[in-house]
Order: C-alpha cells, then structure tokens, then sequence
C-alpha cells in the first residue's frame, strides 16, 4: 500500500481524548480532585482509589467516594474548586511520551485525526495549541455547555461535523466513557492505562487496553 494507500476520506481515522490521553494530566487531576474533596471537608483520595472509582457522569463519581450523592450546593462547589485548581495544575503539565511524534507520523503519512473532549471548548484548543499540535487535526471539539452527561451525544456531533464514516473510526482514549461513545456511533476503541482508569476498569470495557500510546496506534491500525 505504500505512503499513498486508502487515505484522506477512505483510510482510517483516529479521534483522540485529551485530557489522560494526549495530555499528561493526571497528577493535576488527583490534585484539583482533593482541593475539590477538602472544600467540603472530605478526605482526599489516592491515585489508585480514583482509578478504581472513576465515573462519568462525575457527580456518580463522587456518590461511589461520599456513599450518596452531593447535593446541588455541594456539587457547585466541588466542581468550581476542582476546575480552579486543576486549570491552576493543568498549564505545568506536558504531553504523553511520545504523543507529538506519533500525531506528526499520523499526519505526515496522509492519515486524518481528531480531537474530541470533554474539557471546556475555550479553554481546550488554546492549550491544544500551546503544545504545538494543533495542526495535526482536521477538527477539535470540546464541550461547549455546562452538561456533566459523557461523550455520545458529543462524539455523534463530532462525527456529522467531520463528515467521516464511523467505520473507518478508531477512538483512542483512557476512560471506559470513550469505549461507550464509540460503540454508540459504531466505531471501534482502544484504551490507555496511563489516565484516570485502572487497567481493571478499563478491561470491563470489553475493547484492547494498552500502556502507551504507540501501542494505541499499532492497535488501531490493526482494528480497522
């Protein structure tokens, strides 16, 4: 097949997380988790303690540490705390080994890739593109409401945006929630250990888990 095989809109195409994905970022989240946790007078929690028990919808989360629900004050609170501290963290943290040569080696080698996330729209593409990768997208979508819902509703945007069938689609990201979004437009998904997942959790998602990002993408070239 060459350098010059089924590219552009009929080879395959990743659509990349980024936050405990592309981004290095979860030491800023334990961190913004526990300043979260301490506002409300909660023990903070360990690294492994928020990878077993990570959630989303993340109010879910926080009932599995609280044993109930927060209330709606509870919540306001613990999500400013998390989100003023974590932006705080969030500017001292780097890329994933190896993650801007694999996005360059994508891109040079004619495949097409995304960025889909959760984080805040106006706060994601200028860090994207502090990094310097934002030019190995063709699209970069974060979440632009308040909503605390996962990624489906959000990737089946992305996808009609990108005018890409859902086949050729491979998602690469370190939550079980990534796996769902995925099956939910039929693509297919490969999960990384180095986010905000234990590599038991993420097994329960029933696609491959791998412990790099290089791995992510031999794997998701061999998924489609």
């Amino acid at each position: 097949m060459g350098t010059h095989g089924t590219h552009g809109r009929l080879g395959k195409h990743l659509v990349w997380d980024w936050n405990g994905t592309l981004l290095d970022d979860i030491g800023a989240v334990i961190g913004a988790t526990n300043a979260a946790f301490a506002e409300l007078g909660l023990a903070s929690i360990t690294l492994e303690r928020y990878r077993e028990l990570y959630t989303v919808p993340v109010p879910k989360f926080y009932e599995r540490l609280m044993g109930r629900l927060p209330t709606d004050e509870e919540w306001l609170v613990m999500d400013d705390a998390f989100h003023r501290h974590y932006w705080a963290q969030a500017e001292g943290c780097g890329l994933t080994a190896g993650a801007a040569d694999l996005l360059a080696a994508r891109q040079t080698a004619g495949h097409t890739q995304s960025l889909l996330s959760l984080a805040p729209h106006e706060e994601l593409i200028p860090l994207v593109r502090r990094h310097g990768i934002a030019e190995r997208f063709v699209r970069m979508d974060g979440r632009t409401d308040r909503s605390t819902d996962g990624k489906s509703g959000h990737m089946v945007r992305h996808l009609a945006a990108l005018k890409v069938d859902a086949a050729r689609i491979v998602v690469i990201g370190d939550a079980a929630d990534d796996a769902r979004a995925a099956a939910h437009v039929g693509a297919k998904a490969v999960l990384y250990t180095g986010g905000s997942h234990s590599r038991r959790s993420l097994a329960a998602a029933g696609v491959p888990v791998v412990d790099s990002l290089a791995e992510a993408v031999a794997v998701a070239d061999e998924l489609v």
